[in-house]
């Protein structure tokens, strides 16, 4: 079990929202998902990574000091986190059945649902890196997913940049039985999860999860590409995603901040794909995909 480490960012009041979605942007060890106690932003990093983590977000603490945010490099710390059992056990006050969409639901382990005729039911806990569909990133996913199937749109074959804890490449595969997902994380812990999500939502057999890098899948092309990652590893990537997309095929791009969503949908245009649409998130408009075509 790994040993996690908090590593805390004191922020000015008024700053607090702007500064966890800028973490969450401009720091990759906090891209996960952060947590905000009062004036202060929290993301966690295993110990061996703490120093590195901690040395890297002052450097860009120092940034958006001079830029004139209320934070200060000299007081971001380090802080041992609740023990992993425990941190899960306080998940359960508050984490319970979430329905993201008209048919998609999160169930946690100590919860039971009754669920209707056309649910799709993800069974997946916190994790302490990775997420739970709570997010409004990942929700804007799932909703464009949802958004597919209701058009009866039925890829087979699935690819999901960044898996994370494997939700979205789970949500893909139950929704769609005949579909096989090919699911990629730079994060070795991400494909510990996604495998083990997979296995417990019997979907093991279905999604390859692994860390080899997007110019390992050859010229295979997917009829479903999803991308819930930072935008400048979108842009990045941009030319690989796009290439992975077959003719008429869909890719959801996702994790941008609302002000980035339309500058980069115009650099997928202008690179050769057609805009579908910008849908920014009701629950957190400071969120919002962007979903294109081939």
């Amino acid at each position: 079990m790994s040993v996690w480490v908090e590593v805390i960012v004191p922020v000015g009041a008024a700053d607090v929202d702007d500064i966890a979605a800028l973490m969450v942007e401009e720091i990759a060890a906090a891209a996960a998902g952060t947590e905000q106690r009062g004036d202060e932003v929290v993301f966690w990093v295993a110990r061996e990574d703490a120093a590195a983590a901690l040395a890297t977000t002052r450097d860009v603490v120092t940034r958006w000091q001079a830029n004139g945010a209320a934070v200060d490099p000299a007081r971001v710390k380090l802080a041992d986190a609740v023990p992993e059992a425990e941190w899960r056990d306080a998940w359960k006050k508050y984490f319970h059945v979430t329905r993201l969409t008209r048919q998609f639901v999160v169930v946690p382990s100590w919860e039971t649902h009754t669920h209707r005729p056309d649910d799709v039911v993800i069974d997946l806990d916190p994790g302490m890196a990775f997420g739970t569909g709570t997010h409004a990133s990942t929700r804007l996913v799932i909703e464009e997913l949802q958004d597919l199937a209701d058009r009866d749109i039925s890829p087979n074959r699935v690819l999901d940049v960044g898996c994370g804890s494997g939700i979205l490449s789970i949500a893909a595969v139950k929704r769609w039985p005949s579909a096989t997902c090919v699911a990629l994380d730079n994060d070795p812990l991400a494909i510990d999860a996604t495998v083990d999500n997979a296995s417990i939502n019997r979907v093991a057999d279905r999604i390859h999860a692994t860390v080899a890098p997007l110019r390992e899948l050859g010229d295979e092309k997917f009829p479903l590409v999803l991308a819930n990652i930072q935008a400048h590893v979108l842009r990045e990537l941009m030319t690989e995603l796009i290439e992975h997309v077959s003719s008429y095929g869909t890719l959801v791009l996702s994790g941008l901040l609302t002000p980035q969503a339309e500058p980069l949908a115009k650099e997928f245009v202008a690179a050769g794909m057609r805009l579908l649409k910008i849908r920014p998130s009701s629950d957190d408009p400071q969120w919002s995909s962007v979903t294109l075509a081939r």
